[in-house]
């Protein structure tokens, strides 16, 4: 890809030997599929904050909402010493233009969710954040984070990264080339999105039209934000069969005067067969592209739904 979208990622994942015990937990998921697209920008809090490779294991103990980071044979608490290190680290992420990061599963400084947290009888409960993890969230709420676990679920994984394409091209959006306006930046992206919103929340989409058309109302940063902020709030929403299959007909209804009968049939039997479970979204989604091209209807070819993402990443391929 001629862009460069920069992904944050543990370090131990890229296969850099930075564990407790020497080792990786290299994902080819991650390496080898994702890195095709991605440019990561790797951290390890333990090694980086001053730790030692090998070094004693460590775990989270106390308050889940608030846990110690505590070693495990020696009882050493490095709680500040890795606050503090977070601290400093965020600042210095936050001018990486990371549009998204995937954290260590399970692991008590870069765990991203259900990490375990053990209570004074070492019994663990597994409602815990790393404590690098969670400093990173507090500080960069809106960007799309997951962790390498949890991308082995196939509709977590679009969705993370549908969403880190989408900031990608809103960052992009802001920026924008020095000729054209912020609003008018803001409508062309609206419009693009409008549909893929759409398939998350038609609400949503509604809300952020609603922006797009007050635009001129607001200032330039508390536009941004306001927007923002809704566009990764509609995008964290589920976009389930229903939905989807709600905008795979109001794209059919733009050919309603092209069609044959028989081709209209075809078209509405897949949707339902997706909308039951029975195909995947990439098949309806396919042939309402090859219409789009085929009667260049010039308002879907510019919509990111149809391609939100590359196809060689096969997000959409699972029933």
């Amino acid at each position: 890809m001629s862009e460069s979208i920069r992904v944050g990622v543990s370090a131990c994942l890229l296969g850099q030997p930075v564990r407790y015990d020497g080792g990786h937990k290299r994902d080819a998921y991650v390496v080898e599929t994702l890195g095709r697209f991605f440019e990561f920008v790797p951290v390890c809090p333990e090694v980086e904050c001053g730790l030692s490779v090998p070094r004693e294991p460590m775990r989270l103990v106390g308050d889940p909402a608030a846990p110690r980071l505590v070693t495990i044979k020696t009882g050493l608490d490095l709680t500040d010493k890795m606050r503090a290190f977070a601290a400093r680290r965020v600042e210095e992420l936050a001018r990486e233009d990371l549009c998204g990061y995937i954290f260590k599963s399970k692991s008590p400084s870069s765990g991203y969710t259900r990490v375990k947290v053990y209570n004074d009888q070492g019994v663990p409960v597994p409602k815990g954040v790393g404590l690098f993890a969670r400093a990173f969230m507090d500080r960069f709420p809106l960007i799309p984070a997951e962790d390498e676990g949890r991308l082995h679920d196939e509709k977590l994984r679009e969705n993370f990264i549908e969403r880190i394409f989408t900031l990608n091209r809103w960052r992009k959006a802001l920026a924008g080339d020095g000729t054209t306006s912020l609003p008018a930046r803001l409508v062309d992206f609206t419009t693009r999105h409008k549909l893929l919103l759409m398939s998350h929340s038609p609400e949503m989409a509604r809300h952020l039209g609603r922006l797009t058309a007050e635009a001129k109302k607001w200032s330039a940063d508390a536009l941004r934000v306001s927007y923002e902020t809704a566009l990764m709030r509609a995008l964290s929403l589920a976009a389930t069969p229903a939905k989807h299959a709600n905008v795979l007909e109001h794209i059919a209804g733009y050919f309603k005067k092209l069609l044959s009968a028989d081709e209209k049939a075809e078209l509405g039997e897949l949707i339902t067969q997706y909308r039951t479970g029975l195909l995947p979204l990439v098949v309806p989604v396919t042939l309402l592209a090859h219409y789009t091209r085929k009667y260049d209807v010039a308002y879907l070819k510019d919509q990111y739904y149809l391609h939100p993402h590359p196809v060689e990443l096969k997000l959409r391929n699972h029933a």
